[in-house]
């Protein structure tokens, strides 16, 4: 039986990277919390 290969931290990251641009919802909640600091530092 084959040792399971651990992955890459870049691996790791790539792969959430994917999955949040494919869940809409996440990425709507990202986009408000960007927006929100961009607000607070303006002020």
């Amino acid at each position: 039986m084959r040792k399971p290969r651990k992955r890459s931290f870049e691996e790791l990251v790539l792969e959430n990277k994917r999955q949040i641009l494919n869940d809409r919802d996440a990425m709507e909640k990202l986009e408000a919390k960007l927006e929100q600091k961009r607000l607070s530092k303006a002020e």
